[in-house]
């Protein structure tokens, strides 16, 4: 059966080009990566982390710019550094974390903006990162999130129940010898690699949304815990698929054509009864 697309050809034709395959790869495996983690996101109140996270990076993208090494990596390794340092901090420093963010969110933001400046030139990666372009997806990017979405998605199927535990109540987890800081801080890691190889696909800027949107959605359309994690998958899945294509056929950019999407599906979600 022919599908005809707006520009005259066989809407599957798009999937000939090298390009549009590892973005449609990209979009699979960031959708399911962030909908699975989305659902810690939203049951820790971690929204918040997110979009710090998402915006500090920044200064780790902007070392590998000057340094001459690929962003992703830098990124991940600042990202690590800050989940971290904003962890412990929190637990052992006395002080909130909504308020550590803030400092990191801000520095790190100003970090990138200051490195960046000493760029001579005009770098079009940047803007990438900044706002998303599933299009210019590499192999080595690709290869990247693979790693990365395995080691998360690992973690999260092995302590899922530990998990879920110190998601709803932490002293009853510390009290049956839960180590619960330990995994706290493996979330968190989790959560910074994930938003790392996110910034491809949807930019800085959108990172955070696909840590929250999918499950939000999910708690809307479901009655129980279980159906909340299967609608945060297919939201997120269906928001990436159907983003990459919206994006591709309108011209616009990628990123925020999924957000939207998985947007759409939200208010959506107040249509249903539970």
């Amino acid at each position: 059966m022919s599908y005809s697309d707006g520009k005259g050809g066989n809407t599957l034709e798009i999937f000939s080009f090298a390009f549009m395959q590892r973005a449609f790869l990209a979009v699979i495996m960031v959708g399911l990566l962030c909908s699975a983690l989305s659902f810690f996101v939203v049951l820790n109140k971690l929204s918040f982390m997110g979009a710090g996270l998402s915006h500090a990076i920044l200064g780790g993208i902007a070392i590998g710019v000057l340094a001459g090494i690929n962003p992703l990596y830098s990124g991940a390794v600042f990202a690590v550094a800050i989940a971290l340092l904003i962890g412990y901090l929190s637990k052992h420093g006395k002080i909130q974390e909504d308020t550590l963010i803030g400092v990191f969110y801000s520095s790190g933001m100003a970090l990138g903006i200051m490195l960046i400046s000493f760029k001579q030139g005009y770098y079009p990666e940047l803007f990438s990162f900044l706002f998303g372009n599933v299009l210019a997806v590499s192999i080595q990017d690709l290869q990247f999130l693979a790693v990365v979405m395995f080691f998360v998605l690992l973690y999260i199927v092995i302590f899922f129940k530990e998990l879920f535990t110190i998601s709803f109540d932490e002293e009853l987890a510390r009290a049956a010898g839960l180590p619960a800081t330990t995994l706290y801080l493996g979330l968190l890691v989790c959560l910074a690699l994930t938003i790392v190889v996110s910034v491809k696909v949807v930019g800085v800027v959108l990172a955070s949304a696909l840590l929250v949107i999918p499950a939000a959605a999910g708690y809307r359309l479901s009655g129980n815990y279980r159906l909340m994690l299967l609608f945060s998958l297919l939201t997120g899945l269906v928001a990436g698929l159907a983003g990459l294509f919206i994006s591709y056929y309108l011209n616009i950019p990628s990123g925020a054509a999924i957000v939207l999407c998985a947007s759409a599906i939200f208010f959506l979600s107040f249509l249903s009864r539970k």
